[in-house]
């Protein structure tokens, strides 16, 4: 497969507008501090559009980058960078934009085979890093380490396709805040006009912390040196798709409720996580003979605009993530009981904790002190949720083919989840493992579904 670079540019917000000479300075709460130095986040999404080189160059890619333009005029943290503080004791991290401030864009060919890339079947996970954007390198000052927080890459597949590739720091954004940034650009794109769908508010205060948690999170967090994670290649793993149809949501529901009838109602997210959670564990030993009575751990990142007092507009653009676990001795996940006992742990946690305004933060907290860091090497993590639909940004090319959320590659073992495009009312599973774990997952996976 040859990807051929056309282009490396850079798009700043319109230079004629107010909002562009302005400078910006976003401090980063003890949410957004959490993921500072978390892996770069990195998104394809595919879209299906006939298209010949010359139409891409002339007409399409000039409508992409003035859309762009447009759009950052609402999102001037994008075009910004990351302020790592050089003396941790004396500042603290920020978000920055001043004016002259743009976002780097890659504009690409790709001889590659699209059909092949979109598949749900195990593919070569090397391969896509061809059209994922890397973040440009970080500079210094006298006072801070400056790094772009945003990327972007458009790859053209011709008479094929399109992939749109995002790389994003995550101390800039939670998957809703980027979502909402993606569905604008490509509103803008598509309507030609000014069309933002929600504008972002980027005011910190609307985040409560009147015992100054952040300083808290910065005095623990500023000890460690800022360092952009890089591409993981040689991966040496395959990605694939699995879908779990709204019919076999429905069935997981009616086992688990069988067995856990005081549950009273289980969400689609419990019994997709669950049954993804205790296919892992079950796969994992078809691969090599693991101690049953070691604790496994599921970990995933809930929303909590709406959770937290008082509560944050649903449009905040920011980190706004509460930590939900499950923790469970290896044995019972893989005996009988396993799928209802998985579900069980995870609709409590949701009930007790999650869905309490006093508690919901408390996971955050725990991450931060240590007390769950035991948990990295056997925990299970997700990246994405059905409920913030990325597939559903339209550029004038229709809804997105695929999704594949790339930076999976770089943990130990992460799966993505959002809806499915060839299911109504189902949800993909995307994985990324070596071979011969992804076969037995698969393996495990057919055969759990039959019976």
């Amino acid at each position: 497969m040859k990807t051929t670079l056309l282009e490396t540019c850079r798009i700043p917000p319109p230079p004629d507008s107010a909002a562009a000479a302005a400078e910006l300075q976003l401090p980063l709460t003890f949410l957004d501090i959490v993921w500072i130095h978390f892996q770069t986040m990195h998104y394809l999404l595919f879209y299906e559009y006939s298209c010949s080189e010359s139409h891409f160059s002339e007409t399409l890619i000039p409508k992409l980058k003035e859309s762009l333009s447009l759009t950052l005029k609402h999102y001037l943290p994008l075009a910004g960078n990351l302020l790592y503080p050089l003396n941790p004791d004396r500042r603290k991290p920020l978000i920055r934009y001043v004016a002259g401030d743009s976002i780097s864009v890659k504009i690409a060919v790709s001889g590659g085979n699209f059909d092949e890339l979109v598949g749900n079947h195990p593919r070569d996970a090397d391969q896509f890093y061809d059209f994922v954007p890397e973040i440009p390198p970080a500079t210094e000052d006298s006072e801070y380490k400056i790094v772009p927080v945003f990327a972007l890459q458009v790859t053209l597949f011709p008479g094929r396709g399109i992939c749109i590739g995002f790389s994003n720091l995550h101390c800039l954004g939670d998957a809703r805040s980027i979502v909402g940034f993606v569905r604008a650009w490509a509103s803008m794109c598509n309507l030609a006009g000014e069309s933002v769908l929600s504008p972002p508010i980027f005011d910190r205060s609307v985040i409560n912390d009147p015992l100054k948690i952040d300083d808290i999170f910065w005095k623990a967090v500023g000890k460690i040196p800022f360092t952009p994670s890089s591409f993981p290649i040689p991966t040496n793993r395959v990605r694939a798709t699995f879908t779990l149809h709204q019919s076999d949501i429905k069935k997981l529901k009616e086992m688990v409720l069988a067995k856990k009838p005081d549950l009273g109602h289980v969400s689609s997210f419990v019994v997709t996580a669950s049954y993804i959670w205790t296919t892992l564990v079950k796969s994992a030993d078809h691969v090599e003979e693991e101690d049953q009575n070691t604790h496994e751990y599921f970990v995933f990142a809930v929303d909590i605009r709406e959770r937290i007092n008082p509560a944050v507009p649903t449009n905040y653009f920011g980190n706004c993530l509460g930590a939900g676990t499950a923790e469970i001795e290896h044995g019972k996940l893989v005996g009988e009981e396993g799928l209802s006992v998985a579900a069980e742990y995870m609709a409590e946690d949701i009930k007790n904790r999650i869905n309490n305004k006093d508690e919901v933060l408390r996971g955050v907290e725990n991450w931060m002190d240590g007390s769950k860091n035991h948990m990295l090497d056997r925990a299970v993590g997700v990246s994405g949720s059905p409920r913030f639909d990325f597939c559903d940004a339209d550029f004038g090319w229709g809804r997105a083919r695929k999704l594949e959320v790339v930076s999976i590659d770089g943990e130990r073992c992460s799966i993505s989840l959002c809806k499915s495009n060839d299911s109504e009312g189902g949800l993909e599973i995307g994985l990324s493992m070596p071979k011969e774990r992804m076969d037995a997952f698969a393996a495990v996976f057919a055969d759990g579904l039959k019976s």
